[in-house]
């Protein structure tokens, strides 16, 4: 076929596709900044010191966001800790120490259900397990037991991305260490994590984003107390509601002015922001000290 025929009958079905990309690009761009948009002119004009600073109190009709932000922060950091070491560590066998075989083919497809299974499940779990079976704080639940079902919810997201991270690492730099009497542990500690760190960085940043958006499970295991704690030390065994749960009491059970949900939607929305934004600076000051070691 001559090529000019044949570029006359593929080009026209190239700009289509190329016009459908654009056209849901577009889309998506535009309702995520109308999403932010609406959220930052609803609650933005309403957050002041006294509400990020202070209690909410029936008896004296005020509203704050300080409780729920120190116990979000608990969750987050607890998370963390926990599932940090154990993803990456996991991902590390995966990528680097496994064989193929069926018994590594079913641990993969066992994460990868784990990963799709709704968080109410994890909830159900978490309350069986750490609230009541381990008794682990209060029987309503506890900054401990709400972190450890996060970590369980977040652990095959990080898996997964931290080993994809780690296969995409060129080979032949393994080769060169190996060449040079690099020993296996030397090589992942000073080439390949380091390499592997922008897909490391992701799987937190989607952890960080998914922790604090949960709202299912911890409704179940971290209680819904907005009291401000009194012992910082304790309070890891205490109850407390997270912005979303109390966001999400606050949207369904009604009772307070329209203002105070949208503007709880903000400060959610800037402090996913503010620690992403933290989680990728320190990435990017650990890979320079790599670098520069």
């Amino acid at each position: 076929m001559d090529n000019k025929v044949y570029e006359k009958q593929i080009r026209p079905g190239i700009i289509a596709v190329r016009v459908m990309i654009y056209s849901v690009t577009a889309a998506v761009i535009v309702l995520v900044i109308s999403i932010i948009a609406y959220l930052i002119i609803k609650g933005l004009p309403y957050i002041s010191w006294e509400f990020l600073s202070q209690a909410p109190s029936r008896l004296n009709d005020t509203y704050g966001v300080a409780p729920m932000i120190i116990n979000t922060l608990y969750i987050v950091l607890i998370t963390l800790v926990v599932s940090l070491p154990l993803g990456i560590g996991t991902a590390i066998y995966l990528a680097e120490y496994s064989k193929p075989g069926k018994i590594v083919a079913a641990f993969r497809f066992a994460i990868d259900i784990l990963a799709g299974m709704p968080s109410i499940v994890y909830g159900l779990f978490g309350l069986a397990f750490y609230v009541n079976a381990l008794k682990i704080g209060s029987g309503s639940g506890s900054m401990l037991s709400g972190a450890l079902t996060c970590a369980l919810i977040v652990l095959p997201t990080m898996i997964r991305t931290t080993e994809e991270a780690l296969l995409q690492v060129n080979p032949t730099y393994r080769e060169a260490a190996f060449s040079l009497g690099a020993s296996k542990l030397h090589i992942i500690r000073t080439l390949l994590l380091p390499c592997a760190l922008p897909g490391i960085v992701v799987a937190v940043i989607l952890s960080i984003g998914r922790i604090v958006s949960e709202s299912a499970a911890l409704l179940y295991t971290a209680g819904v107390d907005y009291t401000m704690p009194t012992n910082f030390a304790k309070h890891i065994v205490e109850p407390g509601a997270s912005l979303t749960v109390q966001l999400y009491l606050y949207a369904t059970e009604g009772g307070v002015p329209e203002w105070v949900p949208y503007a709880m939607a903000a400060i959610l929305m800037i402090l996913v922001f503010v620690i992403n934004l933290t989680a990728n600076i320190i990435a990017g000051l650990y890979k320079k000290k790599v670098s520069l070691s």
